[in-house]
């Protein structure tokens, strides 16, 4: 059996925004799965909003899911044969929202994210950059209290990448959630309000200023 974490300890408050950065294999992408509930813990206890997770039913999962918690993945995830609009519109359509409420907050979000002049576009028909936006977007329109991140920028280029971490942080703050962020970039990692490194599935180090984050 593979220990991906040992002894993670830690407490995210309300409102903040946190990154996780370390080298591949340390244990980032494993503790974001626990926190989102698409991995389970052989030991510990995750406890969201003030709600322990520990005998959760998949089924509740999936709901917490679709009401408390967005996740932005590297690779976009986003369906292939829908358009942009139809995209954001997913989560809405998923929790039974009728269809003048998921027009309208669907197109709030493609304002939002700078992106309504390609709503009727499919992912095919978009770059990286513009695939994240609606992928930050989709994670964002049914008003979840945690963001989770993971890679955000992984597969678009530096400038793409300072964008779209400006876009997640004034989201964030304006929509007043917490977000949890987990990257490899130093550069990503600066938009947080602290920083934890992450080694051999521990935690190991907090920087509270940016200006001292070493890339590890």
């Amino acid at each position: 059996m593979v220990e991906a974490l040992r002894d993670v300890s830690l407490e995210i408050k309300p409102g903040e925004f946190c990154a996780f950065v370390g080298s591949s294999g340390c244990g980032k992408s494993t503790l974001l799965n626990l926190v989102a509930g698409l991995d389970l813990p052989t030991s510990g206890e995750i406890v969201l909003d003030g709600r322990s997770t520990h005998n959760l039913t998949s089924y509740e999962w999936t709901k917490i899911r679709r009401e408390t918690i967005g996740i932005v993945f590297q690779a976009f995830h986003l369906v292939h044969g829908l358009t942009a609009e139809e995209n954001i519109a997913l989560p809405l359509m998923l929790r039974g929202e009728n269809g003048r409420e998921i027009a309208q907050r669907a197109e709030e979000m493609l304002d939002r994210v700078g992106m309504s002049h390609r709503r009727r576009h499919r992912p095919a028909e978009l770059s990286g950059g513009e695939q994240q936006r609606i992928a930050i977007a989709r994670a964002l329109v049914h008003g979840p209290r945690l963001l989770l991140a993971d890679e955000p920028t992984g597969n678009i280029d530096s400038h793409q990448g300072a964008a779209i971490m400006a876009l997640i942080r004034e989201l964030a703050i304006s929509g007043r959630q917490t977000v949890l962020l987990v990257t490899h970039s130093a550069q990503a990692a600066q938009t947080a309000d602290y920083v934890w490194t992450m080694r051999d599935g521990r935690l190991v180090s907090r920087t509270e200023h940016m200006t001292e984050l070493v890339t590890p």
